[in-house]
């Protein structure tokens, strides 16, 4: 894994269970947010199953698209594209009626000392969005951030688990989850609610920012002793099939890998193959944010890509100074501060 062609070529290669969807899957696709982080791979995925599945259906992407080369990239797919501010009530009506809706948009990063704009695009813009699509199959983007942190003993929190958000981004990311599925009740609308933790690619995420300390000596906290990831390729066929399963009352999916990985066993991996003594600070707790994603795995199987495949891909990324976002995840946050 040494070039982003490459990367991306693997990260958006349909499984067999996946093109046999598309084929049951009726309507066009639209991806809000595509702009994203998973947004362009999602699509690129979804457009090489319908291939793959012989269909006529179509890919359509929606961001603001105001920089960069996104929206050539995807249109060169054949991925159809439009240039929409979601939060601009005039641009939004004009967007097309479409029966597969995928919502990615919202905001993480920067929510502290910007919570309304985060409480608009998470709960308020939600909103809008359910009501301009009624009717149409929603998978709607979350967050294992609705959960709080649990003893790691207890091997994470399954959907039936309290939901207790710590912290303005996790709470306005429960109230995206209360406003679709109080519109998907009263309109009967099928809705599945996607909560993901930590999908990875080798450009971000949190085996890349273990794997960098590691390689460039900094500190490693463990305080925050366990994680969750998924391959961010996984994590996308999920997002596409879970268009099958949307229902009322909604779905409720959470979506990772299915090991808790301790951070400290993480980093010395990453040592032996980057040839590199980790160094670590701070003492494990003994709660985390950890989720079971037992029921995904039940429904699409077990992710193709498997934790020690992820952690060689992310050394050799690294050795080789791949192209990074350089965009932290912040997992060792236990306050809730974005």
């Amino acid at each position: 894994m040494k070039t982003v062609e490459q990367l991306e070529y693997v990260m958006t290669e349909p499984s067999a269970a996946l093109v046999e969807d598309m084929k049951k899957l009726d309507g066009n696709i639209l991806i809000l947010g595509v702009g994203g982080k998973m947004g362009p791979t999602l699509a690129k995925m979804a457009k090489r199953a319908i291939n793959a599945a012989g269909v006529d259906k179509k890919v359509i992407g929606v961001s603001r698209f105001s920089s960069g080369t996104l929206q050539e990239e995807l249109e060169m797919a054949g991925i159809e594209t439009i240039a929409c501010d979601l939060l601009d009530e005039e641009q939004l009506s004009r967007l097309p009626h479409v029966k597969n809706i995928i919502y990615m948009a919202g905001n993480k990063f920067g929510t502290t000392g910007n919570e309304h704009f985060t409480w608009a695009m998470n709960t308020y813009l939600p909103g809008r969005v359910a009501e301009k699509f009624k009717g149409s199959r929603i998978v709607a983007f979350s967050t294992g951030n609705v959960y709080p942190l649990v003893p790691v003993s207890e091997g994470g929190c399954d959907e039936s688990h309290p939901v207790n958000p710590v912290g303005e981004y996790g709470q306005s990311s429960l109230g995206r989850e209360r406003i679709f599925t109080h519109f998907a009740h009263r309109d009967n609308t099928p809705l599945t609610i996607f909560r993901l933790n930590y999908a990875i690619d080798m450009r971000y995420g949190v085996l890349l920012e273990i794997a960098r300390a590691v390689n460039e000596g900094r500190e490693i906290d463990v305080s925050m002793g366990h994680v969750n990831v998924i391959w961010q390729g996984d994590a996308n066929e999920y997002a596409i099939r879970s268009l099958l399963i949307a229902d009322v009352p909604p779905q409720i999916l959470n979506v990772t890998g299915p090991e808790q990985l301790p951070v400290r066993w993480v980093a010395k991996q990453f040592g032996k193959l980057l040839d590199k003594q980790p160094i670590f600070t701070g003492v494990e707790q003994p709660t985390a944010l950890l989720n079971n994603s037992g029921k995904a795995h039940r429904l699409f199987g077990y992710p193709r890509v498997a934790i020690n495949q992820l952690i060689e891909w992310t050394a050799e990324w690294v050795k080789n100074d791949g192209v990074t976002s350089n965009k932290p995840t912040h997992f060792q946050e236990r306050k809730g501060a974005f």
